[in-house]
């Protein structure tokens, strides 16, 4: 299962700095990857304005 990442998003990338595989790229919002993500659920514990969610 991979995550969604809603348009509460501030870009921070505090989540791709904490996610172990890289699944994660920011630009103008955070965009996971679900072919990369393990679903450890390390960006949602991270985020701070819970933009992230399970799939």
């Amino acid at each position: 299962m991979a995550h969604t990442v809603s348009d509460e998003c501030v870009a921070c990338g505090a989540c791709a700095d904490t996610c172990p595989v890289s699944a994660i790229e920011v630009t103008d919002k955070a965009v996971v990857n679900p072919d990369t993500c393990i679903d450890c659920g390390a960006c949602e514990d991270v985020c701070p304005v819970g933009a992230i969610k399970a799939e």
